[in-house]
């Protein structure tokens, strides 16, 4: 399967007292979880966000990562790998998968 290039959409949500105005979603979740993701679900998890405040779970000189998991969409559980960059308005969705 050819994996396409990160995809951008517009948002309007606060995450951890930021304004997020775009989400970009990487591709790499189509791999092995296309059957059951893709990026309409993706945003819907990106907006259980809003509001919200997360702790990284790592971080580097320009990123912060999380994972944040359960994330309930139409009864089933997802876990959501994202990232923020700093002093950037944007979400970035490493990945996104079902979880029992």
């Amino acid at each position: 399967m050819k994996v396409e290039h990160r995809r951008s959409y517009t948002v309007s949500i606060v995450v951890n007292d930021r304004p997020i105005n775009e989400v970009v979603i990487d591709p790499h979740f189509e791999e092995k979880h296309a059957e059951s993701i893709n990026d309409e679900i993706i945003l819907a998890l990106v907006q259980k966000l809003n509001g919200r405040f997360f702790d990284a779970d790592d971080k580097d000189e320009e990123f912060e990562y999380f994972k944040t998991e359960p994330i309930e969409h139409a009864g089933k559980n997802y876990r959501l790998v994202w990232l923020l960059k700093n002093e950037c308005m944007f979400i970035g969705v490493v990945n996104a998968f079902r979880r029992p």
